[in-house]
């Protein structure tokens, strides 16, 4: 494998335990197991799609679910998310058979990099969608990583969790996986799925 597009929050970092609890707590002091899942259902496709659906659901307004939602970066800086179970030896294992760790994400580039310098995570390139690129599930970052780093779309993969990242991985060219998380189902087509991205170590070790 040349290269692995890698999605980030989310997917090499384990971000939705707190967004999820920021916004259902903001909708309610101590939110339930199904309010959480309510809010997972959500998160999962589109953080702003979230907000906008739980603030119309729960009368809420858009900009106290977005201070909630912003208020887990600022947390982040002291006290970053876990790496999800299972990336640094992925991370390893691209990197010692000579392929390439690329990001793409739709988090802005000082946010991005603060959280991967925070967790030790090395990657080879990031392309952020606020750098002027149109948000996933237009391919256009990752097109870009590819022609930057001259790979083969057949020598690539793309690992993310939400539909929006292998709907994006498939119009580039790219093999998509989705790393779904238990219990909340996502429309994704064809695309192979996993549940945790230990999955993926032989095949990505060839």
């Amino acid at each position: 494998m040349h290269a692995v597009i890698w999605d980030l929050g989310g997917t090499l970092v384990s971000t939705y335990p707190d967004v999820d609890r920021a916004l259902a707590t903001a909708i309610r002091p101590e939110p339930d197991d199904a309010l959480l899942h309510e809010v997972a259902l959500l998160t999962r496709r589109s953080s702003s799609e979230a907000i906008s659906t739980l603030a119309q659901r729960h009368g809420l307004a858009e900009a106290t679910l977005r201070a909630a939602y912003e208020g887990t970066k600022q947390q982040w800086v002291e006290h970053p998310p876990p790496v999800m179970e299972g990336a640094r030896e992925l991370l390893a294992a691209v990197r010692d058979g000579g392929g390439l760790n690329l990001v793409s994400t739709h988090r802005e580039r000082d946010s991005a990099t603060a959280l991967l310098d925070s967790l030790g995570l090395e990657v080879d390139d990031i392309i952020c969608a606020p750098d002027g690129y149109p948000r996933k599930p237009d391919p256009a970052m990752i097109r870009a990583l590819l022609v930057r780093h001259q790979v083969d779309p057949g020598e690539c993969l793309a690992v993310g969790d939400r539909p929006g990242d292998v709907e994006a991985a498939r119009a580039g060219g790219v093999r998509g996986v989705l790393l779904e998380t238990p219990g909340v189902p996502l429309e994704a087509g064809d695309a192979e799925r996993i549940t945790a991205l230990s999955e993926l170590l032989d095949r990505v070790r060839r």
